[in-house]
């Protein structure tokens, strides 16, 4: 399961108006790459395929391939914007290690 904080929720939802994205889904995976191992895929979805998982959670449909859910089970995703720039933050309970930036990890 993955959580997803206020703050990501009202961004998600702003982006999906912004982008006339409403009715698509949030894909979140993870794909072999980055200085850690592992980086992040955050993207929107029309389609569902054979082997995602689907949650729906806090007004944001989220589409995960099961080969991905395995790595980010237990995460939260939330959103910053301050000092250091804004974007969105995977904190997954699963990264063994992580890389200065946060985009990519290992497990």
């Amino acid at each position: 399961m993955i959580h997803i904080t206020e703050r990501a929720k009202h961004k998600l939802l702003a982006i999906i108006d912004e982008e006339n994205k409403k009715g698509w889904n949030l894909r979140l995976g993870v794909k072999g790459g980055g200085c850690s191992g592992f980086t992040y895929i955050m993207d929107f979805a029309d389609k569902v395929n054979e082997t995602d998982q689907v949650f729906d959670i806090s007004e944001v449909k989220i589409v995960i391939d099961s080969k991905s859910l395995a790595y980010l089970a237990g995460t939260e995703l939330d959103y910053t914007d301050g000092l250091k720039g804004s974007g969105f933050l995977f904190k997954n309970p699963n990264a063994v290690r992580s890389c200065g930036c946060g985009s990519s990890f290992s497990a």
